[in-house]
């Protein structure tokens, strides 16, 4: 049996999974597989309409940190996800990566972005979660709340720019990668703060931006492996 299974695996999965595993590395695998399942959790929770009462509790201990000065200070946060910037950040990063000559990264990094649009929009419809109503709000936002758009458009929008530039910069990565990491922090805080999102959106929101940011890193791995 167990040779059955050895077998099987080296002759259908490891040569499907081998690029992959080449690309993204074994713990970045292991990272996405572990993501997917505990999205596919809280997916069937939320579809189901079940309440997470850490939810509620966790927004509304946040809310007795509010203050005027805090106030302005997460509204400049968040403004770094909101539609109006962000098409200026993607608009900018393409021209530059055009005019430097790195079509194929100018090209996933706009599969990148569009891909999270089409994720959010059709997750936001398919769950059609409300979004909190504890306090009254200093911001007001139309669309469902689950899962963030600002967590998964930042994590794959600054995620991505986060790569290219380690990538060109090796020398500085870690510096890279930590501001990357704190912005896309602060805005996920940032929604919970101004009470928009439930920490649930934001969780999963990161979850699914995460795991299309890999599956976009790995097709411009891939891309690059191809040219040589």
């Amino acid at each position: 049996m167990l040779r059955k299974i050895l077998t099987f695996w080296f002759q259908h999965i490891h040569p499907r999974l081998a690029p992959l595993i080449t690309t993204i590395g074994i713990a970045g695998l292991a990272s996405c597989l572990l993501i997917l399942f505990l999205l596919a959790e809280l997916f069937e929770e939320v579809f189901e309409q079940e309440a997470f009462a850490f939810d509620t509790h966790f927004l509304l201990w946040l809310h007795q940190f509010i203050n005027p000065s805090l106030n302005n200070v997460m509204l400049t946060i968040t403004s770094l996800g909101n539609p109006s910037f962000v098409v200026v950040v993607v608009t900018v990063s393409l021209a530059i990566l055009w005019w430097r000559r790195y079509r194929q990264e100018a090209k996933i990094f706009a599969i990148a972005c569009l891909g999270a649009i089409i994720l959010n929009t059709g997750l936001k419809l398919l769950f059609s979660k409300p979004r909190p109503e504890l306090w009254d709000r200093l911001i007001t936002e139309k669309s469902f709340s689950f899962p963030s758009g600002h967590a998964l458009g930042s994590l794959v929008l600054y995620g991505f720019l986060a790569y290219l530039l380690a990538t060109h910069h090796p020398q500085f990565s870690r510096f890279i990668y930590g501001i990357a990491v704190v912005a896309i922090a602060a805005i996920g805080i940032s929604r919970l703060y101004l009470g928009v999102h439930w920490p649930t959106d934001v969780i999963a929101g990161y979850g699914v931006g995460f795991l299309w940011l890999m599956m976009c890193i790995a097709m411009l791995k891939l891309q690059n492996m191809r040219q040589f």
